[in-house]
């Protein structure tokens, strides 16, 4: 049944500007976690919860986000058959989780057979935004919701050097061509041509201009806009810093197969050291001390929501 509020001669979404959806995480059923291993895993996710939960207490306190529902959930991937729901952050171990989902949900019989094609372009996951408004609603109160983030900085080199140190055909067509013709000031006929090349400073002046030449992206996007969990309940969220225990564990409390395990494989460019701390402070220096200041205030709520270090 829908609200009450739902049932006015409104258009239905208007109900969801700028409210709290249902406020009450779900209590985890921990009846299908075996072993005592696991303990420290489940008391570190009770307290990012809580932080997260008092977080946005004080947050929208100050200012609700003002929304409509279908956009709220754009990035919401849907899993029926063990009634799931996963909010998709880039560069977070996303592929590596749809993977999973596709054989949660019986499309694959295991994650190492799914090429990175298959992944994000097969159409194989319903989302969220896919179903009519009872559909999403019914979803979103019964289903168990997750998310797995990571440290802004280090997401953002990943994002970086994963679409533009790479051979790419979209990336440096639509985005390098952009950032190379309006921040590079001698740039050549062949990167304006290719848009290859772009340097890391001058992607950090596309990410913080307001008058972009090309829109924004969901690798870089902050997750406050991609996900929203001050406004979605996640009931389990988990960390690409602690990725493998955080994923296996969730798997448990869902009751996915004993044998399915998240995968370890980097999805793509395998010989690539990993974007680690000392990876991000090398970028890092190639910015001013504003920029890069400028930097950590445009992805200042993802630090404090998920309570992360500044740089």
């Amino acid at each position: 049944q829908l609200p009450d509020q739902q049932k006015t001669s409104e258009s239905p979404l208007s109900w969801f500007r700028g409210v709290y959806l249902p406020p009450v995480l779900h209590p985890l059923n921990k009846m299908l976690v075996k072993g005592n291993k696991l303990k420290e895993v489940d008391s570190t996710q009770e307290k990012r919860r809580s932080f997260l939960r008092d977080f946005c207490k004080k947050y929208n306190s100050r200012k609700k986000l003002q929304t409509h529902l279908v956009h709220l959930v754009s990035r919401i991937y849907v899993e029926d058959r063990h009634k799931v729901l996963y909010c998709e952050v880039p560069k977070a171990g996303c592929s590596n989780w749809k993977r999973v989902l596709m054989v949660l949900n019986g499309l694959a019989a295991s994650a190492h057979n799914i090429s990175h094609h298959d992944v994000h372009y097969g159409k194989h996951l319903r989302k969220l935004d896919s179903y009519d408004l009872k559909g999403i609603y019914t979803r979103l109160n019964m289903y168990t919701k997750f998310i797995f983030v990571r440290d802004p900085m280090e997401r953002l080199v990943s994002a970086f050097r994963d679409k533009f140190e790479h051979p790419n055909s979209y990336y440096h067509p639509v985005f390098g061509k952009a950032i190379i013709k309006k921040y590079r000031h001698t740039a050549d006929e062949e990167a304006l041509k290719t848009g290859s090349g772009v340097k890391f400073k001058e992607f950090i002046q596309y990410l913080l201009d307001p008058h972009r030449p090309v829109g924004m992206d969901i690798h870089w996007e902050q997750v406050s806009k991609l996900c929203y969990p001050c406004l979605i309940n996640y009931d389990f969220i988990g960390k690409f810093e602690t990725l493998e225990e955080d994923a296996n564990y969730f798997l448990q409390l869902v009751g996915a197969p004993a044998n399915l395990k998240f995968p370890k494989f980097k999805d793509r460019h395998s010989s690539d050291e990993r974007t680690s701390t000392e990876v991000v402070r090398q970028y890092l220096k190639e910015l001013s001390k504003v920029e890069r200041q400028l930097t950590y205030d445009f992805y200042y709520l993802d630090y404090l929501m998920f309570n992360y270090t500044s740089p």
